[in-house]
């Protein structure tokens, strides 16, 4: 996943920021791997995708992984690893041996916990049962199938390879395969889309019945096709029908809202996702994959590699492009941007276990944030309201100068 955004030199409620503590433990250790390649680039994608070649460097690029990862480990030594995200563009481009081959020198390198989850995301249009069924034989036990909608008009508006009926053979070749944790990616808000549209969609995901749903709004992304050539979407008023009526429909069939756009059946939340949300640790590797450690002394560093394929596979050059050592002035709003999106907010004893910052950098802010209706009055949690879900932005806003 690579949404970090830019840092920003925050102040928080004004104060004099506080001296930060040593971690007294580390968080749970994620890895992120990003595979760039896809079939075609979607006109709303702003991730780093790039259209692959018939033949793809798979050798080249996962002995460039190892490579990359063997940069990072001195910053890990004696940890383990929580879960493993395999991000795209596509990744069930790759072949089994492929992948099989980058777990092996993986594990080598970092020894993964027994109860590891890892994640493939995967396209309808990639799907080759031989190839899923070896997938599963890896140790790969979740997939993550992008298939934003059934309807035919509008996959063709999103640019997609795959129709409806691919789609939902999609799933049913998952669980052929041997998986029984899967997650189905559909939007809304889409083009010319109306209520019963998008109701209809959702209602097909769940007769699939994955365990998890990543149901999100369309948006425009610079840098994309849509941004320099928007189609005509939902007015704000549908959207907010589409809105409502879906987490209802959601609710009702056993899905519950745990992220903004996440929902789970009881114990199937993304672990992988719940650790950037909780302020985990992860190492990126990849192009463009981004990272964030933290170490003993209490320093934070967020890293980011090279972004196009070609410089990442080239020897003359650098896998890391950049990192930054988080501030005591920029943590707090960090910290709060990815905790507050889950509906239930965290205990708020994570902050300082997480930051080494004490809970009393927060306290301006947080009166503010109160007083407004958009935090949760609950000494013991950092929540957001059910109105300050909706307004995110003003509620981060309390914590910035």
């Amino acid at each position: 996943m690579t949404h970090e955004p830019c840092a920003l030199p925050l102040i928080v409620g004004g104060a004099a920021p506080s001296p930060r503590a040593a971690l007294p433990t580390l968080p749970p250790l994620a890895l992120y791997i990003h595979i760039p390649w896809c079939v075609r680039k979607c006109p709303y994608c702003d991730f780093n995708s790039h259209t692959a070649s018939p033949v793809l460097p798979e050798e080249e690029y996962v002995d460039a992984l190892l490579a990359d990862l063997d940069q990072d480990l001195h910053a890990v030594y004696g940890r383990e690893l929580s879960s493993i995200f395999f991000g795209g563009g596509t990744p069930s481009l790759f072949s089994a041996v492929a992948l099989g081959r980058l777990l092996k020198g993986v594990e080598q390198r970092i020894p993964f916990a027994s109860d590891i989850e890892i994640t493939l995301e995967a396209n309808p249009g990639t799907f080759e049962q031989e190839k899923f069924v070896a997938y599963r034989a890896l140790g790969i036990n979740r997939l993550s199938i992008g298939i934003q909608s059934f309807q035919q008009e509008k996959l063709q508006a999103l640019g997609r390879i795959h129709n409806g009926d691919e789609a939902i053979r999609a799933a049913g070749m998952a669980r052929q395969a041997g998986f029984d944790n899967f997650n189905l990616d559909l939007m809304h808000g889409l083009p010319d889309q109306s209520l019963d549209d998008a109701l209809d969609d959702l209602r097909q995901a769940i007769a699939l019945k994955p365990t998890h749903l990543s149901w999100y709004q369309l948006t425009l992304e610079p840098n994309t096709v849509f941004w320099n050539q928007p189609p005509t979407l939902p007015e704000d008023d549908t959207l907010w029908d589409i809105q409502e009526a879906g987490q209802a429909l959601l609710a009702e069939h056993g899905y519950a809202q745990y992220e903004v756009s996440a929902y789970a059946q009881a114990g199937r939340a993304a672990r992988h996702n719940l650790n950037y949300w909780s302020f985990g640790d992860f190492i990126g590797i990849g192009a463009g994959a981004h990272g964030k450690l933290s170490h003993p002394d209490g320093r934070i560093v967020r890293t980011w590699k090279t972004r196009l394929p070609k410089d990442y596979l080239n020897p003359a050059k650098r896998f890391k492009a950049g990192e930054k050592a988080l501030t005591n002035d920029e943590l707090p709003f960090e910290f709060l941007m990815n905790a507050l999106r889950l509906t239930e907010g965290v205990e708020a004893r994570l902050y300082p276990e997480r930051t080494g910052l004490t809970l009393e950098s927060l306290a301006e802010g947080r009166r503010e944030a109160e007083q407004s209706g958009l935090l949760q009055v609950e000494p013991s949690r950092l929540a957001a309201t059910m109105r300050g879900q909706l307004f995110l932005n003003d509620l981060l806003q309390n914590f910035l100068s």
